[in-house]
């Protein structure tokens, strides 16, 4: 199929690639999904943006996914305008044709109950898709029936060579208060000198508050250190060699580190919270509240110590596995699209 017959999507991410983070990941990783031709899928066009409209490229665009209904409701807005007239006077507005918005954690879990732009995104999209399966429940009863789940996806890793010395726990997430790396920091002071556990931290400085808490955290606690931010291909690299992933978030939409570390053999503590819980189900055993650093301890010591109760947690990762295939995703992303630009009535 030549470039000029493909039917052209636009993906508006509020972050590029200078953030370096799970929106740009998701941004770019869709756009080689969609421009790639599977079995029985045709390509797409696809062109990445911060803001809609950009250009005169916008002119032959047949559909926009925009990721996050708060931060992109600019564009959101000017898509809807663009292509039935909607007013930002329009008090009840109707979904638009070929408009996707995206749902993040902080939109699931906080903007669309306050945020009227986020809200108002709900209401003029055509399909919403959320990034693990109990993000449907999380929203407005009357959009619930526009809403896709698309898990996100990454290749799978082998696992490479760990310790024999100590276990190695990883956190990866930028410090800032939605990832609450201060459950980290108080674990870190409850390990013991006998505990054979060490701690890594991947993270940018997000909010200075908290790097001083990580820097501070790192001076008196011998089993943690705090790596900074890091490229993504170290940062898997890292996840590689980890014995497990420890992810603390108190509020997540689907974090890509997760399904890094399903698909790297990688087991995973996380907090107990919807956007974990949706991505490793609702019986998976490594589960702590996200502000008990107690809880987290008690699971690294037992993990440490208790092989039956390891292996258990790998195998529940690995029968997990599949859903954050790379197949998978592209999938459901080209149903997505295939939605969007049908001729078909709103439903």
């Amino acid at each position: 199929m030549s470039d000029a017959m493909k039917k052209q999507v636009v993906i508006v991410s509020p972050s590029l690639a200078s953030a370096n983070n799970g929106n740009w990941q998701t941004a770019q990783r869709w756009q080689k999904l969609l421009q790639s031709r599977g079995a029985t899928l045709k390509p797409f066009k696809v062109r990445i943006v911060a803001q809609w409209p950009d250009g005169p490229a916008a002119a032959h665009d047949n559909c926009m996914v925009a990721l996050h209904a708060r931060r992109s409701a600019a564009s959101v807005a000017a898509w809807a305008h663009s292509r039935g007239g909607v007013s930002v006077s329009d008090a009840h507005p109707r979904p638009v044709p070929g408009l996707a918005v995206v749902l993040t954690g902080t939109d699931l879990y906080r903007d669309i109950q306050t945020d009227l732009h986020a809200q108002r995104s709900l209401q003029l999209a055509q399909r919403l898709v959320v990034l693990q399966e109990l993000g449907v429940d999380a929203l407005p009863a009357d959009v619930q029936t526009r809403a896709r789940v698309i898990f996100q996806s990454t290749s799978a890793r082998l696992t490479l060579p760990k310790s024999a010395r100590f276990l190695k726990a990883l956190m990866v997430g930028h410090l800032r208060e939605e990832k609450s790396p201060q459950t980290l920091f108080a674990a870190a002071r409850l390990l013991q000198s006998q505990d054979a556990i060490r701690i890594d931290h991947i993270g940018a400085p997000l909010d200075p508050s908290l790097a001083a808490l990580a820097q501070e955290t790192a001076s008196t606690c011998p089993a943690y250190r705090w790596l900074g931010g890091l490229p993504h291909e170290a940062a898997r690299r890292r996840i590689q060699r980890a014995h497990v992933l420890v992810h603390t978030s108190r509020m997540e939409g689907g974090a890509h580190v997760v399904m890094e570390a399903v698909r790297s053999g990688t087991p995973v503590l996380a907090s107990r919270i919807a956007g974990n819980v949706g991505m490793l189900g609702a019986d998976y055993a490594g589960y702590f509240d996200w502000d008990d650093a107690a809880q987290l301890v008690a699971l690294l010591r037992r993990c440490h110590h208790d092989e039956a109760f390891f292996a258990h947690l790998q195998a529940q990762c690995t029968a997990r596995a599949p859903l954050f295939a790379p197949q998978t995703e592209q999938l459901a992303l080209h149903r997505l699209v295939a939605e969007l630009t049908s001729a078909q009535p709103l439903v």
